[in-house]
């Protein structure tokens, strides 16, 4: 049976190297990182007081006061990518609208309020905290606000699968529209955990960087000198529909996203499987999925979260699925720019991919000094690199050994 095809329409994005599509590539492209000391509060007594801030985001002057008080932080920026995508995608508001789906992710929802009222619960006791709390802090309320405010009220989903939450959600929409449930989705997640507690708690894992007296310089993938990721927030959403609809609208095809691959490591709880055996299996999958051969795929967007583990991991994966083709392959790590935005860093990296496939460039991985000699790939180092790019895919893997893949290609 003939699959349908599954083509990007539109594309929002809130992200430290900047919001908006336009802001975001350039960014990406010029290599700037959007890493710096923590201004959301005070982090000076933190082992890490780094990370990616959206900046720019202006949510007093995109969001009515009455959405500002009643969501948390994570919501507010799904809601501004959201509405780019939609607008980028030229989708009318109106009855258009009421088949649309949405699965929005995150990796943990409203933290920074949860932290917030219940130390005014401790300080003050029952009753005297906000009354709206609970629906602020849940994972799903961004996907809930954003059918309120859009007016898609077709499907409505919530997935939560740590790091790799954007691809899960992005994979949930292709097989949605595969499946006949709808036509058109909008997919991806948002996350912004930047609060005491949190930061405090990947500290306790020694999981972050503590390059704290330059920022920029922090998160370095596949470099000798990383020393672990830099936390980040940010959203990313995509308009994903069936050609057949995206041509009948006249909408402007910017990517198909062909594929989608899963798996598990069923190994540790944030290690990864220093044998890749199930991360090898979600690209296969993915491939598969895609009816792309390993070698016809010219660039890797990497997990590479510049972590120890992580990044030579994610070489031998490389190395074992695409064989003697890993040393003609593009690799590169949006986080080394972004920082590392958990559940939304992989539609931010989503956002990323399709870009490059429209545009013909690659974006650098920075800050890659002294390659490690256990990353022997060509992981674009330093500067950007007009290509021609026809198949991408996308790595992301999650703490608890969530794996998901996507394989996104050029149309012409």
């Amino acid at each position: 049976m003939t699959q349908r095809k599954v083509v990007v329409t539109g594309l929002g994005v809130c992200a430290s190297v900047g919001t908006g599509v336009e802001r975001f590539w350039e960014g990406l492209v010029e290599g700037r990182s959007g890493i710096g000391t923590i201004s959301h509060f005070d982090a000076s007594t933190l082992r890490s007081r780094i990370a990616g801030e959206v900046l720019d985001a202006a949510l007093d002057d995109r969001l009515g006061p009455r959405t500002l008080r009643r969501t948390a932080r994570f919501t507010q920026l799904a809601l501004v990518a959201a509405e780019e995508a939609l607008e980028r995608a030229g989708l009318p508001e109106g009855e258009v609208r009421e088949e649309v789906g949405i699965v929005i992710g995150s990796g943990i929802g409203g933290f920074e309020v949860l932290e917030q009222e219940h130390a005014a619960f401790l300080d003050r006791g029952p009753g005297k905290f906000a009354p709206l709390t609970v629906p602020m802090v849940i994972p799903n309320m961004a996907a809930g606000v954003l059918a309120i405010e859009t007016g898609c009220r077709g499907p409505n989903l919530s997935l939560s699968t740590a790091c790799a939450t954007g691809a899960h959600a992005l994979g949930t929409a292709l097989d949605l529209i595969r499946n006949g449930r709808c036509e058109v989705v909008l997919a991806g997640a948002s996350e912004s955990t930047l609060s005491p507690f949190a930061v405090d708690g990947y500290c306790q894992l020694r999981a972050l960087s503590t390059r704290n007296d330059e920022p920029e310089r922090a998160c370095r993938p596949f470099d000798r000198d990383r020393d672990g990721f830099v936390i980040a927030e940010g959203a990313a959403v995509l308009v994903v529909e069936s050609l057949d609809h995206a041509r009948r609208r006249g909408a402007t095809i910017l990517a198909e996203l062909a594929g989608y691959g899963m798996s598990a490591d069923g190994y540790h709880l944030t290690s990864p499987d220093p044998e890749v055996k199930a991360t090898s299996r979600a690209v296969r999958l993915a491939l598969n999925d895609a009816r792309v051969h390993p070698t016809e795929v010219d660039l890797v967007n990497a997990h590479g979260t510049s972590t120890p583990l992580n990044d030579p991991s994610e070489t031998r994966l490389i190395r074992r699925v695409f064989g003697e083709h890993a040393d003609r392959l593009a690799v590169q790590a949006t986080k080394s720019m972004t920082g590392h935005s958990l559940g939304a860093s992989a539609a931010i990296e989503a956002v990323a991919c399709v870009l490059t496939l429209e545009r013909g460039v690659v974006h650098p991985t920075i800050n890659l000094e002294n390659p490690d000699p256990e990353c022997d790939l060509d992981y674009v180092p330093g500067d950007a690199r007009e290509m021609r790019v026809d198949c991408v895919v996308s790595n992301s893997f999650g703490f608890g050994g969530h794996n998901a893949v996507l394989v996104f290609r050029r149309i012409d």
